[in-house]
């Protein structure tokens, strides 16, 4: 493997010693947002700081770095959404972090659009909306079942299994490496890097690194031998993207497409086997799979936290003085429960997309449907061959690990009736879009028939009316 340069270095000029920002300017004490205690209540904490500070509350990061948290729902909107005043590009940061700050893989300038704005972000945020929108969303549905389906034959027979390592963890990352045009071997290593990263653990830095190396391996690879998938996409794209570009692009999207997608299958898992008035209206017809993904969207977003804003010049947001280059971390979690929009938090929100799980304005999710396919295709998947799943250990004993910027369920162990494998265990063939894969020397497989709506509980068959007309647009 090629060692790529390592961009991830903040290029903000150190300010002399005295300067404001040393002391995080206007803002340089505030309640600790990482470390055990801190972990172990983390809606706790929020609801606290929005206690005492009200919408936007003063704290510190790893390394006790300052930042404005923002909590309330309009208010993360109203930085989302105006980038006249608060900016992507982590250069007009008024911090310089060490070399080994567990913060650098996720703040630290890089040539792609989540540090962009304006005419930047509009040519490099087209070849990614582009490269997404030529995936097929029929084909995307049918690779995620079958690889569903292998999954669970590797546990059917069992009649026990972990959820989160044998399958959230695993079929995001499945996919992703298929249609970024890799092989599967990749994926286990990619699992383990992408997660220590968004702990922002000790060894996020060496971890992002290996991220930064593969990526850059692949770019070369499709370089010399392009094919009908995302990264070759990236590169034959008419905004002329370098090679670091394309490499940067490809791993936001990994860790953006991965983390998230594997919370929310997780997540909506848990509350399927919790929550009873929850499962009684998915398996009743009341509610659909999508709508259901919608409810644990609200209640918990797939990451919790956004730290790739900071503020152009002075202003005020939510009754704070915000200082020109001070960081805001925009709290999805805690916004999406802001009593002003939610005073009832029981209220049923299936089917209200207004949430910010996957942000908004010019920096909004370009992959979001995709991320929603997978988890929604593959948890149908699950459910349908498993009709009698239940948690194997008492519900308070399902625990969550909170860190950095998402919480993650550590298991979720289930048991069920053993059945019988019912599908092979040959890979799909590793492509998008027909014709095979530079790498294969051998005509491709053919492209797997698409499934048959499944008659259980759970089946196709209740999807709801806007989500039959998606998949006939497709």
């Amino acid at each position: 493997m090629t060692t790529a340069p390592d961009p991830y270095r903040s290029n903000a000029p150190q300010p002399p010693p005295g300067c404001p920002a040393h002391a995080g300017g206007a803002q340089a004490e505030g309640a600790r947002i990482y470390g055990p205690e801190a972990d172990s209540d983390r809606q706790g904490l929020y609801e606290r700081l929005r206690a005492e500070h009200g919408p936007v509350a003063p704290v510190l990061m790893q390394g006790d770095v300052p930042a404005w948290l923002v909590l309330g729902h309009r208010e993360n909107l109203d930085v989302m959404r105006t980038p006249s005043r608060f900016t992507c590009d982590s250069r007009t940061w008024n911090r310089q972090l060490s070399a080994d700050s567990p913060l650098l893989p996720l703040t630290a300038w890089q040539p792609l659009l989540a540090f962009a704005d304006g005419k930047e972000h509009a040519r490099l945020r087209l070849a990614v909306t582009d490269s997404l929108e030529r995936f097929n969303r029929q084909s995307l549905r049918r690779y995620v079942t079958r690889y569903a389906n292998r999954l669970v034959d590797q546990f059917a027979a069992h009649g026990r299994a972990d959820l989160v390592e044998e399958f959230a963890e695993r079929l995001p990352m499945m996919v992703l490496t298929n249609h970024f045009g890799m092989s599967e071997e990749y994926g286990p290593k990619l699992v383990e890097a992408v997660r220590d990263m968004t702990r922002g653990s000790a060894t996020a830095v060496s971890s992002n690194r290996f991220v930064v190396e593969t990526m850059s391996d692949l770019v070369a690879r499709k370089r010399e031998r392009p094919g009908s998938d995302f990264t070759s996409w990236l590169i034959g794209h008419e905004s002329n993207l370098t090679d670091d570009e394309v490499r940067e692009h490809l791993r936001l999207t990994l860790v953006a497409g991965y983390e998230p997608t594997v919370n929310l299958i997780a997540n909506t898992l848990r509350m399927v086997l919790t929550d009873a008035r929850f499962r009684g209206s998915l398996s009743g017809g009341q509610m659909t799979l999508p709508d259901a993904l919608d409810q644990v969207l609200w209640d918990h977003p797939p990451i919790s936290l956004l730290p790739t804003r900071w503020a152009i010049g002075d202003t005020d947001l939510g009754g704070r003085t915000i200082r020109a280059g001070d960081m805001l971390l925009l709290c999805l979690e805690a916004g999406n429960v802001d009593p002003a929009i939610r005073p009832d938090l029981s209220a049923s929100m299936h089917g209200n997309r207004s949430h910010l799980a996957f942000s908004a304005g010019p920096h909004g999710c370009p992959g979001q449907d995709i991320g929603r396919a997978i988890a929604d295709t593959g948890v149908e998947t699950l459910l349908n061959r498993l009709i009698d799943l239940r948690l194997a250990v008492a519900e308070d004993e399902v625990r969550v690990t909170s860190a950095w910027i998402s919480e993650r369920l550590e298991a979720l162990p289930v048991q069920f009736t053993p059945i019988r494998p019912t599908v092979t265990a040959t890979p799909p063939p590793p492509a998008v879009m027909p014709g095979p894969m530079p790498e294969q020397t051998a005509a491709p497989a053919a492209e797997p028939a698409a499934p048959q709506p499944p008659s259980g509980r759970w089946g196709t068959a209740r999807r709801s009316r806007r989500d039959r007309a998606a998949t006939r647009r497709d």
